[in-house]
C-alpha cells in the first residue's frame, strides 16, 4: 500500500545499503526487505525513483500513437521483468481522453496477464478511491473538510496537539500521526473490522497538525472510516456504490476476500519469479490499500479524474478543481510549501514543467503506479505482480516506464535539467547539511530503533551545492543546486528538495510532497550510535567470556585469588546477569525487527520479554558501578578492575541506546 517517498520520486529507499560480502549482501538484504516492507508497506505513498539525466541529451521524442506506445512498451518492459524476475505487468495509457492502448506482459499465475481481465492488488493507489468517496460526502455537506474530525467518530483518538485534526489533514497526510504497521497486510482470510483496527491501539500523534508531511496510512483509513459513518454504508459497499460502478470499474473492488466473480481473475503475486506465488494479501487498514482492479479499470478512473464526458461523474467540478489543487499552504507548512505538495489525495509529480498528479502503491507482492495529466487529457497506469530479485526492481521499472513515458511523449519545451552547479561565493549549503530521518517512522515503540538505519547525510560541497546521501528514492548520493529560498534542484534530474528552517540551522526537508526529513540529534545521531553498540555488545561480550576463558588457559596453574567479601560477589554476580540480559535483548530485538519485515505476528508477551531484559540490563547499570567501587576498594586487580569497568561501560552504552531508540517503550507497533 505504498506510495514513502512518488513515482518519479521514491521515498525511503535511505535503508538500502548494498554490500560485497556474503555477509554483507546478507545484511543488505534485510534491511531492503525491512524497507519494502515497513516504509513501503501497504501503501508507500511514494512514487519510484528518479533516473538520472544527462544535461544537454534530451531524450527521444515521438508522437503518442498507439503503434509507438505498443513498440516502446515492448521494448521496454519484456526485458526488464526477465532481468528482475518480476512474472507479470499490465499497462494502460490514455491519451485525449481516451485509452490509447492496455497492454499485459509476462504471465498472472493461470497464463499470460490480460489487462482486461487480469486483476491486480494497487496497494495505496486506493487512496486515490478513498479521497473521491470522501470528498463526494463535502460536496452533499456530509463532511467538513476543516472541522475536528473527532465529531465524526464514535471512539476516543487521543490527541496531543492544537488544531485539532481534520479531513484536510488526513487527506494530506498532515495529520502528525507516527508510522504503525501491525495487522496492516496479512495473507489470507477475511480483512477486519475497520473500527476495531482503527480504535485498538491508535498510532500517537507525534507533529501538530498541517505542520510536518508524515505518510500515514492510519490517517487515510480513518477517513474512510468516516466515510462509513456519515453513509452508514460500509466502505467497501460505498465505494463501489459510488466510485467504482458510476467510473465503470466493474470489475474493481475494496471487498476482501474478493467477491466469487472475480476469484479467478486475481493475478497471482510473487516474491519474484524463483519462488512460489503468496497466498492473497489482506489489508488491515482496507480505505488505504485494499483495493482491486484490472488495467483498463484502472483508465477508466484516469478518465473520471480528468472529467472526460462520459467517464462518469464523480465529483462536480469544482470539487474536482480542489482535488487537483495544493490542499496546504505556508501559513502552516512554512517554507516546506515552496516544494511539492500534496493535494486532497494526489501527490504533486509533476514533470517537464506539466502539472503531473499520482500516487504509488506497494503491498509485499504487487506494486502499482497512477499518473494524470489534467491540462494534456493523459494518464498512465502500471502495475506488477511481483517484487523482483533486487528489492527495487519494481521502483526501478516504474520509473523507466513512468519518467520515459513523460520525457518522449510529453517532453519540456526545454531542457528542465540544471547544468552542472558551478562555484558560489555564497551558500545556504552548511545550514542545510547534517544528519537526518525520516518522519514516517515510529517513535513512541521500540520500532523505533529503524532508526538506526537508513538515515541521509547531507554535506555542503566546496561549489555550494548539496551532497545527498542517498537521495530520496536513491541508493546513491545525489547532487541538488539551489535554485531558491528554501528550495533545492537535482544536478542533472527535475527533483526538488524544499527545507524548513529553525534559527540558523535547517531542521526539516520536504520531498515527494508527503513525506519530510527531520534533522536527528546527537543520541540519534547513527554515526555515533552505531559505534557505542557496536563497542559495548564488544565489551559485554569479552567481559562474560573472559573468566571462563581465562580460567581454561589456566589450567593446571595456580588459580587467580577471587575477589573476597558477600557484598562483593553478589554485586559481580548481578552486573554479570545484566550483561547477558543486554545481549539477549540485543538478539531479540534483531530477531523481531526480521520478523516483522516479513509481515510476521510477533507474540506481545515476546515483546515484553525483550524489554524486561533490556530493563534490567539498564539497571544494571547502576550495579556494575558499585561493583567496580567494591573492587577498586577491595583491591581486586587491574585484571578484574578492567573487566569491570568494561562491562559497566558496556551496559552504560546498551542502556543509552535503549532509551534513545525506544526499546523501552510501548510493544503498539
Amino acid at each position: 500500500m505504498a506510495n514513502e517517498p512518488p513515482a518519479p520520486r521514491r521515498e525511503d529507499n535511505r535503508m538500502h545499503r548494498v554490500g560485497t560480502s556474503s555477509r554483507g549482501r546478507r545484511a543488505s538484504a534485510l534491511f531492503i526487505a525491512v524497507l519494502v516492507a515497513l516504509l513501503v508497506i501497504v501503501g508507500c505513498a511514494a512514487p519510484p525513483p528518479s533516473a538520472d539525466v544527462v544535461p544537454g541529451t534530451p531524450p527521444a521524442t515521438a508522437e503518442p500513437t498507439r503503434a509507438d506506445v505498443d513498440a516502446w512498451l515492448d521494448g521496454l518492459l519484456p526485458a526488464a521483468l526477465e532481468r528482475s524476475g518480476i512474472a507479470g505487468a499490465a499497462v494502460a495509457v490514455v491519451h485525449d481522453g481516451e485509452l490509447l492502448t492496455a497492454r499485459g506482459f509476462g504471465h498472472d499465475g493461470r497464463g499470460p496477464v490480460d489487462p482486461d481481465r487480469t486483476l491486480f492488488r494497487v496497494g495505496s493507489v486506493s487512496k486515490v478511491v478513498t479521497a473521491i468517496a470522501v470528498l463526494q460526502q463535502v460536496e452533499q455537506g456530509r463532511i467538513d473538510l476543516d472541522a475536528d474530525i473527532r465529531q465524526y467518530l464514535d471512539f476516543p483518538l487521543p490527541l496531543r496537539f492544537d488544531p485539532p485534526v481534520t479531513m484536510r489533514h488526513l487527506l494530506t497526510h498532515t495529520a502528525g500521526f507516527e508510522e504503525r504497521i501491525r495487522g496492516l497486510i496479512t495473507h489470507g482470510g477475511a480483512a477486519p473490522d475497520l473500527r476495531t483496527t482503527l480504535a485498538t491501539e491508535p498510532p500517537e500523534q507525534v507533529f501538530a497538525p498541517g505542520t510536518t508531511p508524515a505518510y500515514s496510512n492510519y490517517g487515510y483509513a480513518l477517513a474512510g472510516y468516516v466515510v462509513e459513518r456519515v453513509t452508514g454504508v460500509g466502505f467497501d459497499e460505498q465505494a463501489r456504490r459510488a466510485v467504482l460502478e458510476p467510473a465503470g470499474m466493474t470489475s474493481s473492488t475494496f471487498a476482501q476476500p474478493l467477491p466469487e466473480v472475480l476469484r479467478d481473475r486475481m493475478s497471482a503475486g510473487y516474491p519474484s519469479t524463483d519462488l512460489p506465488a503468496m497466498p492473497f494479501e489482506t489489508i488491515g487498514a482496507a480505505p488505504a490499500g485494499s483495493l482491486t482492479a484490472s488495467a483498463t479499470d484502472m483508465a477508466r478512473l484516469v478518465r473520471a479524474l480528468l472529467d472526460e464526458p462520459g467517464a462518469g461523474a464523480l465529483l462536480g467540478p469544482e470539487t474536482a478543481e480542489l482535488m487537483r489543487s495544493p490542499a496546504l499552504g505556508p501559513d502552516t507548512l512554512g517554507t516546506l510549501a515552496e516544494g511539492p505538495r500534496m493535494t486532497l489525495g494526489m501527490f504533486d509529480e509533476s514533470r517537464n514543467g506539466r502539472s503531473v498528479l499520482g500516487h504509488g502503491g506497494d503491498t509485499t507482492l504487487f506494486h502499482s503506479h497512477l499518473q494524470v495529466y489534467p491540462a494534456e487529457r493523459a494518464g498512465v497506469f502500471v502495475s506488477l505482480n511481483s517484487t523482483g530479485r533486487g528489492g527495487i526492481d519494481t521502483l526501478e521499472i516504474r520509473d523507466a516506464l513512468l519518467e520515459g513515458f513523460a520525457d518522449r511523449y510529453l517532453p519540456a519545451a526545454v531542457d528542465p535539467s540544471l547544468p552542472a552547479p558551478a562555484p558560489a561565493a555564497e551558500s545556504s549549503a552548511e545550514a542545510v547539511a547534517g544528519r537526518y530521518e525520516s518522519t514516517r517512522a515510529s517513535y513512541s515503540t521500540f520500532l523505533s530503533v529503524l532508526g538506526l538505519f537508513g538515515q541521509t547525510v547531507v554535506t555542503a560541497r566546496p561549489d555550494g551545492a548539496l551532497l545527498v546521501s542517498p537521495g530520496p528514492g536513491s541508493l546513491r548520493p545525489v547532487a541538488y543546486r539551489e535554485i531558491g529560498p528554501a528550495l533545492w534542484q537535482e544536478v542533472g534530474g527535475q527533483r526538488v528538495l524544499s527545507t524548513r528552517t529553525s534559527g540558523d540551522r535547517v531542521t526539516e526537508i520536504g520531498f515527494g510532497s508527503a513525506f519530510t526529513l527531520q534533522r536527528v540529534g546527537p543520541f540519534r545521531d547513527a554515526s555515533i550510535a552505531v559505534p557505542v553498540l557496536a563497542v559495548s555488545v564488544a565489551l559485554l561480550l569479552v567481559g562474560l567470556l573472559a573468566r571462563p576463558v581465562g580460567a581454561l588457559l589456566r589450567r593446571g596453574r595456580t588459580p587467580v585469588r577471587p575477589v573476597r567479601g558477600r557484598t562483593d560477589r553478589i554485586l559481580d554476580l548481578a552486573t554479570r546477569f545484566a550483561a547477558g540480559c543486554a545481549l539477549l535483548a540485543a538478539a531479540g530485538w534483531v530477531g523481531v525487527v526480521s520478523m516483522i519485515s516479513g509481515f510476521a505476528d510477533v507474540p506481545v508477551p515476546l515483546l515484553y520479554g525483550l524489554q524486561a531484559a533490556q530493563w534490567i540490563a539498564l539497571n544494571g547499570t547502576l550495579v556494575a558501578a558499585a561493583g567496580v567501587v567494591t573492587a577498586v576498594r577491595g583491591g581486586a586487580g587491574r585484571r578484574v578492575v578492567a573487566g569491570r569497568v568494561g562491562l559497566l561501560l558496556g551496559l552504560a552504552g546498551t542502556g543509552t541506546i535503549a532509551i534513545a531508540f525506544g526499546l523501552l517503550s510501548g510493544v503498539g507497533y
